[in-house]
């Protein structure tokens, strides 16, 4: 049985992965370490043979994607410490001495790499990762979840056996950086980091800024859609039912609030069924993160009282909108002043459609769960 499982992740890397394999076996042997090397490989050039050569364990996921290599990998692994780290040598394996001391000797149970507490190296890593989209992404995470760490989103780290056996680990595309991060945090595993070197990367990169940076945001969103959907959406719910409420009420003249009103009250509800659609759909994929105001919105959930509501929505909508009709065939489809009436018709009428349609959306999600009941 290996002490440490290095898993590396390969697509068409051919030209730097026997230079990682070769310096981790160095590293293993100075540290006085049996490891086992087990490639992820996807690619479509040579980087398998050379990897098997050097004595890497090469297995091919069934699905293409960055967690999905790494699940992968862990199913293959054995040891009774994994490594995690890229194939086109923007690590140093010598780094692993660095990471696998806090687990060997101070009974972490992660290990994180920091490259901003550490030296990033000129050409390494362009500006807007570094000085916007990696800080901001940490900061976001670390401020919904309290992991405490500088760089989450560095793909060289550490974790014991135990410590990845208690995370709930699933997605397969980059957001897999985030997941692991977050579940640690959530499970309560002892996390670290220590400062490395990032080296400029040998070869193209297969990173998207815009799309990965998405993606880890629309994972943070799925655990925690209150601050991002629920508590924005109930404040411009409030805010454009105020105006709509005030104009319709006191028979006010101002189409120019009605419209702001009207677009504001769509808007907030909108964004506040999106919020029951994300913890909805977390409740679908196995994630016990909803609670709060989520969770409560989830457990006054009912198909039935939905759809009467929507059902009362609409019929109000079309009633103000039959009585505008009346009123133009008054005046024989001339000149109506009815524009306010006509309006609040059809805000009544899209919230009805809204509601209607979501709660039997919100019951797929939630069929075969409690509250899909």
């Amino acid at each position: 049985m290996p002490t440490i499982s290095l898993i590396i992740p390969a697509k068409n890397e051919a030209e730097t992965i026997g230079e990682v394999i070769q310096r981790a076996k160095v590293a293993f042997e100075e540290m006085g370490l049996d490891g086992e090397i087990i490639v992820v490989d996807s690619s479509t050039d040579n980087t398998s043979n050379i990897a098997a050569s050097l004595g890497a364990k090469v297995v091919k996921p069934e699905k293409l994607g960055y967690g999905n290599a790494y699940l992968t990998g862990f199913k293959q692994s054995s040891g009774m410490y994994l490594v995690l780290m890229d194939a086109d040598m923007t690590y140093d394996p010598f780094d692993m001495k660095k990471i696998l001391w806090p687990l060997l000797n101070d009974h972490y149970d992660m290990v994180m790499g920091s490259r901003l507490k550490g030296e990033v190296l000129p050409g390494s890593m362009p500006p807007l990762h570094r000085y916007i989209g990696n800080p901001f992404l940490t900061w976001l995470l670390n401020k919904l979840f309290a992991a405490g760490i500088s760089d989450a989103h560095c793909g060289f780290r550490a974790i014991t056996r135990d410590g990845l056996q208690k995370l709930n680990l699933r997605t397969g595309g980059m957001e897999f950086a985030s997941e692991m991060v977050i579940e640690a945090a959530r499970k309560g595993l002892k996390i670290t980091e220590v400062p490395i070197t990032y080296h400029p990367r040998k070869g193209e990169s297969k990173l998207s800024s815009f799309s990965d940076g998405w993606r880890h945001v629309r994972f943070m969103m799925l655990y925690r859609p209150v601050p991002f959907l629920l508590i924005p959406g109930l404040v411009a719910l409030l805010i454009g039912l105020a105006l709509t409420l005030s104009v319709q009420l006191q028979g006010w003249s101002r189409m120019h609030s009605m419209i702001l009103g009207g677009l504001l009250l769509l808007i907030g509800y909108q964004l506040l069924l999106a919020g029951i659609y994300f913890g909805a759909f977390g409740e679908a994929y196995g994630i016990s993160g909803n609670y709060g105001i989520a969770k409560k919105l989830m457990s006054y959930h009912s198909l039935e009282m939905e759809l009467v509501i929507g059902i009362v929505f609409l019929a109000l909508g079309v009633i103000l909108g039959l009585k505008v009709l009346m009123e133009w065939r008054a005046v024989a489809f001339g000149s109506l002043e009815a524009i306010q009436t006509a309006t609040m018709a059809m805000i009544l009428s899209i919230l009805g459609i809204q509601t209607i349609f979501s709660g039997m959306f919100i019951s797929l999600l939630l069929l075969g769960s409690d509250e899909g009941n």
